[in-house]
């Protein structure tokens, strides 16, 4: 009775909340969505106390207030909690048809920010808004249904449900074992660069983790029989493999949080999807190239069933225990965090990009042509066009950054630290007055102080000069792959060495002359 088959999804907004006063005091929040400077507070979410703790009550009147407002709008807002970075939080909904669960998200984000207007608070969506503490992510727990209410990822008690469930489930993993890099692809922005292989989010390797006990039921489909299968090993199979599925999920407790792609009892959970993202590209994504493997299979199914005259589930086994072969290099249960995974990785011919300009190029592959062409979803120009708006989008982003990095250090920092340097240095004028000769041993402390701003204020403002240099010559290309390649390569690099010279001023020059809002006070005003 089946006419339609859709695909689900619930996805998981995690945000931080900031005092609007506080977040509006920094430029680069307010331009960015991130601080580009600032040091690490002394205490940030090593006790894990805002985690576990119970929601700040202004934070809750804020969420309950969003509710209401989501509730007349129809979206199905379900649980709200503590993140574990100080004021980070989720909420996420109960699972929609994919469509409409998108046009939810996009619907909610906005809305948040509106909300937000009313409390005081400012709502940052960026994957990394601060150093030294979690970023934020956006879970997405895709399935597929039936029109009939069944859903197509959940094991059931008869042998014959379940042998759907590995046709489905196994599928899902060949398909993201062909198409890793364009599932990498999707997933690909500026802001999601920095969460991605962070020790905190998934890697930047997409590897699916299906768990130790699925993990043995797919070794022993392995050993079906290759042709016609014995009515003893048809027998064998149904009840003692694919029968035991549904204890065997029932008792799997496995998680690993290291995973991109993760198999979670009845879904399959993608968590390398950034907080600030549309779902839609990543879902899209997902959604073309499962279709594409099912069409692929029940072409090889027929096959075998006409030319080899097999019984369906003869065929459907020999199939699949070939796709379980050709999947085994995406299959992977350790610490997706480790350095060994990434030599393993390698070794078994995985994609690892770490930045938005080499991940894209997936995009414009003769596989993602085809792919997208042949299902209907987008011609060649539009994939292109698609590509273009993507890498033009992070090159923006890239260079806005670095112009209110370069503006910030120079007309912020070093004004605030010469100050403070004059301060000392009228000091030890001071001491030289009084006590002679002997200032040189009570003025010690501050004239090495004094060299040490210098040396802060000269490496800020070769590096900020540098930069803008690199930006330049980055500008006067003409070709959007080899710019966004160049703010990449070229001119993100000096981000940091930036950042690092104005921290250490940051911590050296008196707290009540620095004008830019500390860390301590962002994350821990609730």
């Amino acid at each position: 009775n089946v006419k339609k088959v859709t695909a689900t999804l619930g996805w998981e907004q995690e945000y931080f909340l900031i005092d609007k006063a506080l977040a509006n005091s920094r430029p680069d929040l307010m331009m960015t969505g991130r601080t580009l400077l600032g040091h690490t507070s002394a205490k940030g979410q090593q006790l894990d106390d805002h985690y576990f703790g119970s929601i700040p009550t202004r934070a809750l009147t804020y969420m309950r207030d969003l509710e209401q407002e989501c509730m007349l709008l129809g979206i199905p807002v379900k649980t709200r909690h503590n993140e574990v970075a100080p004021n980070q939080f989720e909420l996420a909904p109960i699972f929609e048809e994919t469509n409409l669960a998108v046009d939810h998200n996009s619907l909610l984000m906005d809305v948040m920010q509106k909300v937000a207007e009313r409390h005081d608070f400012k709502v940052l969506f960026h994957e990394k808004p601060f150093k030294g503490v979690n970023g934020s992510g956006k879970h997405n727990n895709w399935s597929l249904a039936t029109d009939t209410g069944v859903n197509l990822l959940s094991p059931s008690k008869t042998p014959m449900s379940n042998l759907q469930f590995l046709t489905f489930f196994i599928n899902t993993i060949k398909a993201v074992n062909d198409y890793e890099t364009l599932l990498r692809a999707s997933i690909a922005t500026a802001s999601n660069d920095h969460r991605l292989g962070a020790n905190e989010a998934p890697p930047a390797i997409i590897s699916v983790f299906i768990g130790a006990q699925l993990t043995k039921v797919l070794s022993e489909l392995e050993s079906v029989t290759t042709g016609k299968l014995s009515p003893e090993e048809k027998t064998d199979l149904k009840l003692n493999v694919v029968g035991k599925i549904p204890d065997v999920l029932l008792d799997n407790t496995d998680r690993n949080r290291t995973s991109p792609f993760a198999f979670t009892g009845n879904k399959w959970e993608f968590r390398a999807v950034g907080s600030n993202s549309n779902c839609s590209n990543a879902m899209t994504t997902l959604n073309a190239i499962v279709a594409k493997q099912l069409k692929d299979f029940k072409i090889e199914v027929d096959a075998l069933i006409e030319s080899k005259d097999m019984k369906k589930d003869d065929a459907i086994f020999n199939v699949l225990r070939e796709y379980i072969k050709q999947s085994k290099k995406i299959l992977f249960e350790g610490d997706g965090y480790s350095e060994a995974w990434e030599k393993e990785a390698a070794k078994r011919g995985l994609s690892n990009f770490k930045t938005t300009p080499e991940a894209i190029k997936a995009k414009v592959s003769k596989q993602a042509f085809t792919l997208f062409e042949e299902l209907g979803i987008m011609n060649h120009i539009e994939v292109e066009a698609r590509y273009e708006i993507e890498l033009e989008e992070y090159t923006k982003k890239i260079q806005i950054e670095g112009r209110i990095l370069g503006d910030i250090s120079r007309n912020h920092v070093i004004p605030t630290a010469i100050r403070y340097q004059n301060t000392l240095i009228e000091n030890v004028k001071g001491l030289k007055e009084i006590f002679g000769k002997e200032f040189e041993t009570i003025a010690k402390e501050q004239i090495v102080l004094i060299k040490e701003i210098s040396g802060h204020i000269e490496g800020i403002n070769s590096k900020v000069l540098a930069m803008t240099d690199e930006r330049r010559t980055a500008n006067h290309l003409t070709d959007a792959q080899k710019m966004a390649e160049a703010y990449c390569n070229k001119v993100k690099p000096y981000f940091e060495d930036i950042r690092n010279h104005c921290d250490k001023l940051e911590l050296l020059v008196d707290d009540e002359s620095w004008t830019l809002t500390k860390y301590r006070e962002l994350l821990f005003t609730k």
